[in-house]
This record gives structure tokens, C-alpha cells and sequence, in this order.
């Protein structure tokens, strides 16, 4: 005896179109999820100020003229452009790289052991996102003269 498909009493939703406006605030990533997209956008954010790290690194070992024209930019400003703002690049740059780095050493470890599950990805997730902020929060303090 079999069921017939008008015998069951629901019917699943049928999703067709999302509207980022309604249903994107409303959902709720998980931890990989923010893990997954921040790796993307610190990956970008680190592909596009490389102009930026050039003349850093430029700036910074070619001449003991150039290291106080470095060393002023981040105090003093450059130009326009204020020393504060200096310092939250840098800061963007340091928060991209540590995310980066820290995400990317998650993929490679569940990569090798492969350590895919639900439970693991949530950990390690939760893992990275926590110490990216406390070892960008810790840089923070000290590039702002906190000690």
C-alpha cells in the first residue's frame, strides 16, 4: 500500500526569489559563515592597499631621513591626509592580516586533519574570530600609545 502525494497534510515552502531588503537582515549567519566572508574581505582589503604596504615598507628602510618621514606620517600626517587616519589604515591592514592569517591556518588544519564537522566548524570559528579581535585590539592599543 502505498501513499498517495495528496495524503500528506504539508507542503514544504518554496523559496523562489530573496529580497535582500525583507529576508537578508532577518537571517542569521553562523560563526563559519562570518569567518568565511571576513577571510574574503581581509583578503581584499590587504590586495588593495598594497600600494599602501609599498610605501610603507619604501618609506620605512630606505633612508634615516625617509624612517622620520615615515615615523612623522603616523603622528603628524602626511599631506591632507591626518595622522589618525594613518593609524586606522595601519589598523585595517593589521586586523586583515592577523584575520587572514588565523582563518587561513583554520582551513589548512581542517584541511590536513580533516576535521569537518558541524561542531568542530562552529569552535573554530568562534577560535578565530576571537583572536583576531583580541590580537587586533591588543596591536590597536599599542599603535595608538596605550603603552
Amino acid at each position: 500500500m502505498t501513499e498517495s502525494p495528496s495524503s500528506f497534510s504539508t507542503k514544504r515552502p518554496e523559496f523562489r526569489n530573496i529580497n535582500a531588503f525583507t529576508d537578508l537582515p532577518s537571517y542569521r549567519l553562523p560563526a563559519a559563515g562570518w569567518v568565511s566572508i571576513l577571510h574574503r574581505v581581509s583578503g581584499a582589503i590587504m590586495f588593495l592597499l598594497m600600494p599602501f604596504i609599498i610605501w610603507m615598507f619604501d618609506t620605512s628602510i630606505s633612508s634615516e631621513v625617509s624612517f622620520a618621514k615615515f615615523s612623522g606620517a603616523f603622528t603628524l600626517g602626511l599631506g591632507f591626509v591626518p595622522g589618525w587616519f594613518m593609524k586606522l589604515v595601519a589598523l585595517a591592514l593589521i586586523w586583515a592580516y592577523l584575520h587572514h592569517f588565523i582563518a587561513g591556518l583554520r582551513h589548512l588544519y581542517m584541511d590536513v586533519n580533516h576535521a569537518v564537522s558541524k561542531e568542530f566548524g562552529k569552535s573554530s570559528a568562534l577560535v578565530t574570530l576571537g583572536l583576531g579581535s583580541v590580537l587586533t585590539l591588543v596591536l590597536a592599543l599599542k599603535l595608538f600609545g596605550a603603552y
